[in-house]
Formats: C-alpha cells, sequence, structure tokens
C-alpha cells in the first residue's frame, strides 16, 4: 500500500530516512524536469533540485500541510534555484547549448504515423522549446507552472512570491509572448492556432 505525502512526512520528522527517500523518489524527476525548463540548463536544475531536498529535509517539520507537499517543496526548490541563478548571474547562453541540454522533449502518442509526420512533430516541439526557451525568466516561469505543472494559479503566486493578479497577467503576457516567438520561427505563410 501506497502512504500519502503526509504519513511519509509524519515519519520523516520522526527519524525514518526511507520515508524521505520515498518522497524523494516520488517528486525527484517532475521536480527536475520542471527546473530544466525554468532555468534552460540541466546541470544546474540537477544541482537546485539536489540542493533543495537537502533543504527540505532540515526544514521539514515546518511544512504545516495548508498546501499540497509538491507544492512546499518546489517553492523550496525555485528559492533554491533563483538563489543560484542570482549568485552565479549567468550570461545568456546560446540556443544550440539549450536544445542540448533541455530535458522537455513531449512524446507523440500517435506512434504509428508516417515517418515524415514525426520529423515534422520534432520540428514543431523544437520550436516550441526555443520559443519558450527565448521568454524572459519571470515569464516562462509561470508558464511552466501553469502549462507544464498544472499549478493552480494561486499555488503559482505562492511559488513565486507574487500577488494573484501578476500571475495572471504574466501567464496571458507570456502566451502572447510565446505565440509572437513561435510565428518567428515559423516557415512563412504557416499559421498556429489561437493560444
Amino acid at each position: 500500500m501506497n502512504k500519502t505525502d503526509q504519513e511519509l512526512i509524519s515519519e520523516s520528522v520522526s527519524g525514518q530516512t526511507q520515508a524521505f527517500d520515498t518522497l524523494m523518489l516520488r517528486y525527484q524527476d517532475r521536480l527536475y524536469n520542471a527546473l530544466a525548463q525554468i532555468l534552460r540548463n540541466r546541470e544546474d536544475a540537477r544541482d537546485a533540485v539536489q540542493e533543495a531536498f537537502v533543504m527540505a529535509w532540515k526544514k521539514l517539520e515546518t511544512f504545516r500541510g495548508e498546501a499540497g507537499f509538491y507544492s512546499w517543496l518546489f517553492r523550496v526548490a525555485y528559492n533554491v534555484a533563483m538563489s543560484r541563478e542570482r549568485k552565479k548571474k549567468l550570461a545568456t547562453t546560446s540556443i544550440d547549448h539549450q536544445s542540448a541540454t533541455s530535458s522537455f522533449t513531449p512524446e507523440d502518442p500517435h506512434q504509428d504515423i508516417q515517418p515524415s509526420h514525426r520529423m515534422e512533430t520534432r520540428e514543431r516541439q523544437l520550436m516550441v522549446r526555443t520559443a519558450l526557451e527565448n521568454l524572459p525568466e519571470e515569464y516562462r516561469t509561470v508558464l511552466v507552472l501553469k502549462e507544464i505543472e498544472n499549478f493552480k494559479y494561486e499555488q503559482i503566486a505562492e511559488i513565486v512570491d507574487v500577488p494573484l493578479g501578476t500571475v495572471r497577467s504574466r501567464i496571458h503576457r507570456a502566451r502572447g509572448l510565446l505565440r509572437d516567438n513561435l510565428l518567428k520561427l515559423l516557415p512563412e505563410g504557416e499559421v498556429i492556432g489561437r493560444t
């Protein structure tokens, strides 16, 4: 029987490290993938996730259960990642480097489709990834949290520590910027659907 997050948290706080290991296994891939999208770098995402789990272990008794554990964990990881980014003051990297290091590759559920369709799908996925990576961090972050991680607006506001209205306007603006970026990347004459 799978234990709930709350049961595992209670066991972890009481010193059962195996319970925390279970929580880590449950959320590490999801957390890593989200941070890789936001940070645009796999190594930075991996380091931030590791540091976030260490910090979460140390602060686990502060988890009040008002939000879901993953929301709380993501907030910890996001803060770690942003702190690391501020310290590094990273220069913008090239799109080619980002394409090679990004972890997000949507899978085509239709495996039996013509090879040419698969190639077109991969090209479109690369265009979307490139368009997303070219968004400013504040817009890319909220869009990843909403569209890929499926967080609610209220959860996003808590994670990025901005008012709910700001989250809504950033997501709206991010969608528009993403659409503009995609239009620049599409071959002339191709049209994309409404976002």
